[in-house]
């Protein structure tokens, strides 16, 4: 269809450009003077330009739609990635308030904090293809169907159709004037060729006030297009740039919490000390005792032999980091020096270190009987 268009333009283009060689040679006498032949030139530039214009808007309407084709079928999967999302994260929250794990809580912490971020990247992308919907797709629709491409584009076939008739009458025209000058003085020739000439005039004066029309008309769409386009994408572009740098942040977050998690896990699995060749210390299932329970125990003179003050505590060296799973626990770090005041015979021990107090694995130290006395002054 284009093509058999600009075909049509170029034949009537030669046309007009006959029609002008017939109106020169038929000049003068009173017949298609001059002016005509200018206003003739004119009307062809008017044309060009409104078939450029026409060329130029429906390019432009096809471009509009393809956006907010594409846009809504963005929403479409989008929508479809919130629900599997949103189902993910009520999972990870499920699992991890039900807390059935028997060793710890590190997945049950790291399943809720996953599910938190999770909620968050759903509602921001639920934001994100609100946005696109309400401030590119709907407003590009409305161009699309809106009522200025419309008028302008009838403004400019109405035009047409007056051209048209206006280069069929100046060729009746010119086979009047042929007429009249085979056969001067007859009367009806000359009837008949002044009733086309002024029927010529009347298509030509309505085809120039079209013709004006239409150009402002189209012109106008061509820059309300090409701006509107343009700000439409790039409202595009900064929605999806906003909602990634949301994304980023929040997954940053949600990394940094499972990494200490993770860490939490590895942390006794892994010694720190290069000469400590021994397997990594054993994983305790039963809880630390209560403080209640404590006072039943035996405490640490009675439980090693060797060297105490006269209280019955000792110092340990700590061999092996051990993370706090609760406010009773004491974490420790390697090389840190410990009192400790009571063993358990379950293997936990209780004491203190830089002024806290609390249970930890009693494998986890080494018992020292001779140590600096900044060590001990450490611990305290």
């Amino acid at each position: 269809m284009e093509a058999i268009r600009k075909q049509a333009s170029k034949l009537r283009e030669q046309v007009a450009r006959q029609q002008q060689a017939v109106l020169r040679q038929f000049g003068g006498g009173g017949y298609g003077g001059s002016g005509t032949v200018i206003t003739d030139e004119e009307e062809l530039h008017r044309h060009q330009k409104i078939e450029k214009l026409y060329i130029s808007t429906r390019s432009a309407k096809h471009f509009q739609r393809d956006i907010v084709r594409g846009v809504e079928g963005s929403i479409v999967t989008g929508s479809k990635q919130v629900e599997i999302g949103t189902k993910l994260c009520e999972d990870s929250r499920r699992y991890g308030s039900g807390n059935t794990c028997t060793n710890g809580n590190t997945l049950t912490r790291a399943s809720l904090s996953f599910a938190n971020a999770r909620d968050q990247m759903e509602k921001e992308r639920g934001n994100l293809l609100k946005a696109l919907g309400t401030q590119v797709a709907e407003p590009l629709r409305a161009m699309v169907t809106g009522a200025p491409l419309v008028d302008a584009r009838h403004l400019a076939q109405r035009y047409e159709r007056m051209r048209q008739e206006a280069e069929s009458q100046t060729i009746e025209v010119s086979k009047r004037q042929a007429k009249v000058r085979e056969n001067p003085g007859n009367p009806e020739l000359v009837m008949k060729l002044e009733y086309a000439e002024a029927k010529l005039q009347d298509l030509k004066s309505t085809m120039t006030i079209l013709g004006k029309e239409a150009a402002s008309a189209m012109a106008a769409v061509e820059d309300q297009q090409q701006n509107q386009t343009l700000q439409r994408l790039v409202t595009l572009v900064e929605a999806e740039r906003s909602y990634h740098q949301k994304i980023l942040e929040i997954i940053g977050r949600l990394e940094g919490e499972m990494r200490f998690e993770q860490q939490r896990i590895e942390a006794p699995q892994t010694p720190q000390v290069e000469n400590i060749t021994s397997s990594p210390p054993p994983s305790y299932e039963e809880p630390p005792p209560s403080y209640e329970e404590a006072s039943n125990g035996v405490n640490a003179s009675q439980m090693h032999d060797g060297t105490s003050d006269a209280m019955g505590y000792f110092l340990g060296e700590v061999m092996f980091p051990y993370q706090s799973d609760s406010e009773f626990e004491l974490s420790l770090s390697v090389g840190d020096y410990v009192v400790i005041r009571e063993v358990t015979s379950s293997g936990w021990a209780e004491g203190e270190c830089k002024g806290k107090a609390g249970w930890f694995p009693y494998d986890y130290i080494e018992r020292r009987d001779r140590v600096l006395a900044t060590k001990v002054i450490e611990v305290f």
